[in-house]
């Protein structure tokens, strides 16, 4: 059995025995990155969350190496989704190793967040997301429809609001800009309470944007079910 089949071909035994390594690998990483976020740590504790930290790193390195050497592009897979996301995975671990002690390192944590992206590579494993990327691009042109739809609602919106209360709340609804945080809290359902409609225009215009946002939640969530639906029963 060759490297390019326990890596790539999950139908043998090592190949899923690998898919399940790096996805246990995947999800401690994430919650020592979690964990690390906790104020007043012991030190016992930040050496081990380090230590985890450094063998997780080491794996997917060695990983991302071997990717790259069993590719039969390999140009094509390191500029791929996944390639991407395996080198940021790892990437800023690497950086401020090699900057200079003279440096305030304090600005370089920033890097550690895209730590984050690790939670991505869990998707190469799974194969319930191709059912979403083939549902996904079966309705794409449906919710290109649907997001220039739900950006003239959210102008509409707030243009509205903006003539019935410019006047009276020049303070919160003073120019339409103003005006599309309060339309994409109400389209969105949200009603965050900061800007509130006072005249009668401003609320009757508002319960019509209220009922409008159910739609902005229920037609993606709708086309999207449908879509899984059929994508399953293929």
């Amino acid at each position: 059995m060759t490297l390019k089949q326990i890596i790539e071909d999950t139908d043998t035994r090592a190949g899923r025995a690998f898919d399940l390594t790096i996805q246990a690998l995947i999800v401690l990483s994430l919650i020592s990155f979690t964990i690390e976020t906790l104020p007043n740590l012991s030190l016992t504790a930040k050496y081990w969350l380090f230590l985890v930290e450094m063998i997780t790193i080491a794996i997917f390195t060695i990983e991302y190496g071997c990717r790259i050497l069993v590719a039969d592009s390999r140009l094509k897979y390191i500029f791929s989704f996944y390639g991407l996301v395996d080198l940021t995975a790892i990437l800023p671990f690497y950086i401020p190793a090699y900057i200079s002690p003279r440096i305030d390192l304090r600005a370089v944590r920033i890097l550690r967040f895209f730590r984050l992206f690790r939670i991505f590579k869990l998707l190469r494993y799974m194969k319930a997301m191709q059912r979403f990327k083939d549902a996904f691009l079966d309705i794409k042109e449906e919710l290109l429809l649907y997001l220039m739809a739900t950006g003239l609602m959210l102008f509409l919106s707030s243009v509205g609001i903006y003539f019935f209360e410019r006047e009276a709340q020049p303070e919160a609804f003073g120019s339409i800009f103003h005006c599309m945080w309060w339309a994409m809290v109400t389209l969105t359902t949200v009603g965050y309470g900061d800007a509130i409609p006072i005249t009668v225009g401003g609320r009757i215009f508002t319960i019509i944007v209220l009922l409008l946002g159910i739609s902005v939640i229920a037609v993606p969530s709708g086309l999207l079910a449908a879509a899984l639906t059929k994508t399953r029963d293929k």
